[in-house]
């Protein structure tokens, strides 16, 4: 990218990218400030520095995206954007080693002829964070309300009207009856509000569980030590900072995996791990294409 102010960037994708996949891989494309627009373009709301946040539209072209950007861009401003594309789509993720193992697989060789396994995710972990809290223990309907009206309440306001995510300092000046009775986080409007303060002191630092040395059960039990995240929550969080070596079984994998993989009948967890036990450190990533695939047929 050249240092000239630019409203619009090409972004190039490795060999193979799929950007539906990658877009509608979970339900993160739902949930503000995301917005899906047209059915093939996501808006996003980003923070960059400036007096107000800007919204970019993204849209999958051949070996590539193109991110258009509401307001016109400095360089730096630019380069930040690209910067949150690159990782929110996970460009810069390498996965040649698990592509060449689910390809000699005749139940899996989809995954790598198809392009899938990215997985999107927030520009920040915190934001990540956030909103695995809020899909613990209720319908997505119910976390879809609480994030819009946490974003709604809390996020800057772009020129467009639209809300970027709020960080953990606004967060944390927040007192907990603002969870409870604004954004309707009920039980979890404390550990809101903990995770907020925690954060925003320096205490906890939950981008730096992307570079961590940790063993994955390590990291696990680090991330454990934040309020109303469990092993479901701290597993997907794993996975959404490149650590697939773990399952994050819910009721809905359960219930799918005895349809797709039972035929109908009740599974253990123990008969699940030993099914996807063949993909090793890339187990987690291989039970969710698996138990997704039916979404892009």
């Amino acid at each position: 990218m050249s240092d000239t102010t630019k409203t619009e960037l090409f972004i190039e994708t490795p060999a193979g990218f799929d950007f539906p996949r990658t877009l509608r891989s979970h339900g993160w494309y739902d949930l503000p400030p995301y917005e899906l627009v047209a059915g093939d373009t996501l808006a996003r709301v980003l923070d960059v520095g400036g007096a107000e946040p800007v919204t970019v539209f993204v849209k999958g072209e051949r070996a590539g995206l193109r991110v258009s950007a509401s307001v016109r861009l400095g360089a730096r401003a630019g380069a930040r954007v690209e910067r949150d594309v690159r990782h929110v789509f996970r460009l810069d993720e390498r996965l040649e080693e698990f592509y060449a193992l689910v390809g000699g697989d005749p139940e899996f060789g989809w995954v790598a002829r198809d392009g899938a396994g990215r997985l999107l995710r927030s520009p920040t972990v915190y934001e990540d964070l956030v909103k695995s809290v809020m899909t613990t223990n209720c319908s997505w309907s119910l976390t879809k309300k609480m994030v819009t009206g946490l974003v709604g309440a809390l996020g800057r306001e772009g020129r467009d009207g639209r809300r970027a995510f709020p960080g953990p300092e606004a967060m944390a000046a927040q007192p907990a009856e603002f969870y409870r009775e604004v954004v309707r986080a009920g039980y979890r409007s404390e550990y809101l509000k903990e995770l907020a303060e925690r954060v925003a002191s320096g205490e906890i630092d939950p981008e730096s569980w992307l570079r961590s040395e940790l063993s994955t059960a390590e990291l696990r039990r680090e991330m454990k030590r934040v309020k109303g995240v469990g092993d479901y929550a701290a597993e997907n969080l794993l996975k959404l900072v490149g650590r697939y070596d773990v399952l994050a079984l819910d009721s809905w994998v359960r219930g799918k995996f005895r349809r797709v993989r039972g035929r109908g009948r009740a599974c253990d967890d123990r008969k699940i791990a030993r099914f996807y036990s063949r993909f090793g450190e890339w187990r987690g990533l291989a039970l969710w294409c698996d138990m997704t695939r039916d979404w892009f047929e």
